[in-house]
């Protein structure tokens, strides 16, 4: 019997980017855990999540992808029959060529998301390919493009916090973020801050697992962060409490971001977010005398028609109350532009003018009379994560786009595939993975050789781009040298605005250039008669969708006892939850941790799951929001009622 342990790193669309130790024995994957010594990311803390301690559930599943498909049925059946590489590539690649020869290179549609994987496999050579072919780049609006896109107008240049300072917090504002369903090890940090005297608030509608650890749980109505935060930044200037020399030092616009703000007042916004004003009281005493104070920013808050007013508002307040310049203080957002110079040195420059493409409006494109003669997706789902699902449904049974899937596991998505393609897991590629929760940057070890015939991304684009005549500049990662497995790219507790200060940052309030130059939400939330606002919230089982197959979310649409009461259901009830787009039927759950007005279908369903195949997002329309045009999956309204049978 032979027993190896080798060292590795977490891919997975997880802020933690965990270290791990894998036991191999003879050539099988028999435990995954995290690394706890030696060259760690000193994040990780010594453990890891069940999603990837039961990777071997996908790795060994019986719905593992081990060989290359060809349609055979109709588009959604799942017929197959097997081919060799050779022949599916050799299809692919004539497919492309035809498209590009009769339509253009704009009627090749390269859907790459590919969040799970490291460096190389989710930027490499697929996507270089493309970029070469000069393929229009479907943008990942789909998620945190508007939180970039607001990080960016206010804090240019600027690194997030680090999060191993949280400790050192008096006051820690966890806003939209649920740390518990994923980012696993922040938790134990706000344990820390509340064990050092710290206070933490929480602002979110649900009652969350984080929020049962907060000292203040704040559940604003969906869609009105902003006017959360630009009524506490106007009662902060009442009450003389902005840091007006830091404001001085460090800000531009402060005067017309005010301006919007004042006519705000507590009891105005209390209306509008539906909280008590005692609470927005609350909230300003701390932020106004609590030093020093962090703000840990989730990406719920983006994921509404307000979302990039919620973003600008809340990283302005922040900035107004001055909370920087100590250990401590700052705001935690994604870790990773620590990390992109590193990743931008491993990656070539494609010198190509490219069409772009709003990922949530693929569906709509692959339905239109210009729909795509080649479709090809990677690291995505879109059968079930993309909004609007029965358009995306529809678009993928398009018989003029021919599609190819790579993924690990027969998804949904693959089903409705022309040419369905094994790719590899974590566990059996080489490459690097950076973090959006920390600041490390860690080597990716195979650890077993691909199961069956399966193959990566990086392999998939060489060998397409040889048959397409295009040159690859992207490094294997075997090539690829360093010195150790783990580096750290910042000294903990470096400091926003004093040790983290690129030269003339200044904060910006107030961007004229900008689409959204200053703060405007929409507002009338509260206004939704017998409707519901629904969440679809992530869960600790998946990851997106992905270990959808062996461990999904709990099917079922979770509503307040008072919401429940006033339309007469009980717990187990099957209902029909319903709108203008469509409607999904699962079991009701009342939940006295939701707000009333809100219900929630929690992300990460497969068809399989919901007894009429649709899942939360058939009822999420595709249009977008104020800022990039980030997706609105929090923005739905639906009715619930009682299904005809019951």
């Amino acid at each position: 019997m032979s027993i190896n342990v080798v060292r590795t790193a977490c891919t997975l669309d997880c802020p933690d980017a965990c270290s791990l130790d894998v036991t191999v024995t003879d050539g099988v994957i028999t435990d995954i855990d995290a690394a706890k010594d030696g060259d760690i990311n000193p994040f990780t803390a010594g453990f890891i999540c069940r999603k990837v301690q039961m990777s071997t559930k996908r790795i060994y599943s019986p719905e593992r992808i081990t060989t290359p498909f060809i349609r055979t049925g109709e588009k959604g059946a799942g017929e197959f029959r097997t081919a060799t590489w050779d022949e599916a590539l050799d299809l692919i690649a004539s497919r492309i060529k035809d498209g590009i020869a009769v339509r253009g290179v704009n009627s090749i549609a390269p859907y790459l998301y590919n969040s799970s994987s490291g460096i190389l496999e989710g930027n490499g050579s697929t996507f270089e390919l493309f970029a070469r072919l000069g393929a229009p780049e479907i943008e990942h609006t789909i998620c945190a493009f508007t939180y970039g896109r607001a990080w960016q107008q206010v804090f240019p240049g600027l690194s997030s916090a680090d999060p191993q300072s949280i400790p050192k917090a008096k006051l820690l504002i966890i806003w939209g973020a649920n740390s518990t369903a994923s980012n696993s090890h922040l938790p134990p940090l706000v344990n820390e801050c509340k064990a050092n005297g710290g206070t933490v608030v929480v602002i979110d509608p649900r009652v969350t697992g984080i929020a049962d650890r907060a000292d203040l749980h704040v559940p604003l109505l969906p869609g009105t962060d902003a006017v959360f935060a630009m009524a506490i930044a106007a009662e902060l200037e009442r009450r003389g409490k902005l840091d007006s020399a830091f404001i001085r030092d460090h800000v531009s616009g402060s005067e017309e971001f005010l301006a919007v703000c004042r006519e705000w007042t507590l009891d105005d916004a209390a209306d509008e977010c539906g909280i008590d004003v005692s609470v927005f009281q609350e909230c300003v005493d701390l932020i106004g005398a609590s030093s020093p104070a962090m703000l840990r920013m989730g990406w719920g808050v983006e994921r509404n028609i307000n979302g990039g007013s919620s973003m600008l508002a809340i990283f302005s307040m922040w900035v107004l109350a001055g909370h920087f310049t100590v250990e401590g203080s700052g705001v935690l957002g994604s870790t990773s532009r620590a990390s992109s110079a590193r990743v931008d040195a491993l990656l070539p420059e494609v010198d190509t003018s490219r069409a772009a493409i709003n990922m949530n409006h693929v569906g709509r494109w692959l339905n239109s009379d210009d729909a795509p003669s080649v479709l090809l997706v990677q690291g995505a789902n879109p059968a079930v994560t993309a909004n609007d699902q029965q358009r995306m449904l529809s678009g993928l049974a398009n018989e003029a786009v021919f599609a190819v899937v790579h993924d690990q596991v027969m998804t949904d998505t693959a089903k409705y595939a022309d040419v369905v393609l094994p790719a590899t897991t974590q566990f059996e590629v080489n490459d690097f993975v950076g973090s959006y929760g920390s600041f490390s940057l860690q080597r990716v070890n195979k650890v077993i050789d691909p199961v069956g015939e399966s193959r990566s991304n990086d392999w998939l684009g060489r060998e397409l781009a040889a048959r397409l005549g295009v040159h690859i500049a992207t490094p294997r990662a075997e090539d690829v040298e360093s010195e150790q497995s783990t580096v750290v790219l910042t000294p903990q507790n470096s400091v926003q605005f004093r040790d983290v200060f690129p030269d003339g940052l200044k904060a910006r309030l107030f961007s004229p250039d900008s689409e959204l130059p200053l703060p405007l939400p929409m507002t009338g939330r509260g206004s939704t008669g017998l409707f519901l606002r629904l969440l679809t919230s992530a869960t600790a089982r998946t990851v997106n969708s992905m270990f959808g197959e062996y461990d999904p979310p709990t099917a079922a649409v979770s509503v307040h006892p008072i919401d429940a009461e006033e339309r007469g259901l009980t717990d187990g009830d099957t209902v029909v939850v319903s709108n203008s787009l469509g409607a999904v039927t699962l079991p009701v759950s009342i939940d006295a941790r939701m707000r009333v007005g809100v219900c929630e279908i929690p992300k990460g369903l497969w068809m399989r799951h919901v007894a009429n195949g649709l899942v939360s997002n058939a009822l999420i329309s595709d249009g977008v929001n104020d800022l990039g045009g980030g997706a609105c999956f929090n923005e739905a309204l639906v009715l619930i009622e009682k299904a005809a049978s019951q």
